[in-house]
């Protein structure tokens, strides 16, 4: 029989594969039930993908409020530290993305990617254009 952890961590990787393929919805749900099923013990990075799949959706308080989770319990990783600040610039929250971009800053010199491994251009275009406004760069 199979142990919870590992029927968490299927539904890991299908909440993964529902965001690459853009199925943003399903992957918040798959997420969710991935973090019923393993509560304490994490499997991967379920509130970063969960709160990716709202940036895209261009709900961007509830993503924030996803990364503030996922980097409290991971405060090294670059990644939602990036998508923070690319929320709260285009929330309109300048003075608050840029401080994010400050925090980043001092985890790693690479603010805005050369390359994302994301396959949907808009996804792409709406990640680095909020990017660059948090870090003060032109759109």
């Amino acid at each position: 029989m199979l142990e919870r952890r590992e029927y968490a961590r299927g539904w890991f990787v299908s909440g993964a594969m529902r965001l690459w393929a853009g199925q943003l919805d399903r992957a918040i749900e798959h997420m969710e039930t991935m973090l019923r099923l393993s509560p304490r013990e994490r499997v991967g990075v379920p509130l970063l993908y969960i709160g990716m799949a709202h940036f895209f959706r261009r709900r961007f308080e509830e993503a924030a409020s996803k990364f503030l989770l996922d980097i409290q319990g991971r405060p090294y990783r670059p990644r939602p530290y990036q998508y923070l600040a690319a929320c709260y610039a285009h929330m309109g929250r300048t003075d608050e993305a840029r401080a994010v971009v400050a925090r980043l800053r001092a985890i790693t010199p690479l603010v805005v990617p050369d390359e994302l491994p994301l396959r949907n251009p808009e996804h792409c275009e709406l990640f680095l254009s909020g990017l660059r406004l948090a870090a003060g760069e032109a759109t």
